[in-house]
């Protein structure tokens, strides 16, 4: 009898030891899962930036009102018989006008 509880204490002992330490031990399983809440957020993060560049492919894709647009905001282009005009705000010189 007391071979037999030996031996199921040994077994015990080995159990926890591949519990806690060995492969799929759960300080192992707690690290995993952490590391898969970080991937899911950069996951999430390049789903959004993927969204915004899509919509961009195809509004590029569907005429050339983006290139028109980008054209006239980022670089001052303007189409051909049409006049450019440049509205300079008023200094604010406390009512002195020259």
């Amino acid at each position: 009898m007391k071979i037999l509880l030996a031996i199921l204490i040994l077994i015990l002992f080995v159990l926890q030891y591949k519990l806690w330490f060995g492969d799929g031990s759960l300080s192992e399983v707690v690290q995993l899962s952490r590391e898969l809440e970080i991937q899911k957020s950069k996951l999430r993060d390049l789903e959004a930036r993927n969204k915004i560049l899509e919509a961009q492919v195809l509004d590029l894709q569907n005429g050339l009102d983006a290139f028109e647009e980008k054209a006239r905001n980022d670089l001052g282009m303007i189409k051909r018989g049409e006049t450019f005009i440049q509205l300079i705000p008023q200094e604010a010189d406390g009512g002195n006008a020259q």
